[in-house]
């Protein structure tokens, strides 16, 4: 039986701008791809029931949401012409303002790349087992609904 290559999407802290910087420049170098669409999730300053959220700590079940995020990955191949697509979530604790989730997609024309993209956050959103504990300002928290 093949073993199969699992990608692992998790980052404990926050995504940097210079890895995603970083992440863009690799990608000069291949001379095949016209069109990128890059999808970055920011911690907010919400404001419920009127405690400001200074943080979200996020936790998955790992195991399963990388088992979820290959299957995803191999259909989003397979419905879209991309060239390469790649995924980053955090874990931990992300302060507002701070980078937890990059999704970066391309292809050889924009319109893939844009609609994997755009299909590739709505289904990490729906199906992963990924969770965020919003972390207000006075020190309480709750879980949020929906990353």
């Amino acid at each position: 039986m093949k073993e199969k290559n699992i990608k692992n999407i998790f980052v404990d802290g926050p995504i940097s701008p210079a890895f995603i910087g970083g992440s863009i420049a690799k990608h000069s170098a291949k001379k095949e791809i016209g069109g990128h669409s890059i999808f970055l999730g920011q911690v907010r300053a919400d404001e419920i029931d009127g405690k400001r959220v200074s943080a979200i700590d996020y936790t998955a079940y790992q195991e399963t949401a990388l088992e979820q995020m290959h299957a995803i990955r191999a259909e989003i191949f397979e419905k879209y012409n991309l060239t390469c697509m790649h995924v980053y979530q955090s874990l931990g604790t992300i302060k507002t303002g701070e980078i937890c989730l990059f999704v970066f997609t391309s292809s050889a024309h924009r319109k893939p790349a844009i609609m994997a993209c755009e299909e590739i956050v709505e289904r990490l959103k729906a199906e992963l087992p990924v969770w965020g504990r919003e972390i207000f300002e006075d020190g309480t928290h709750h879980w949020k609904e929906n990353i």
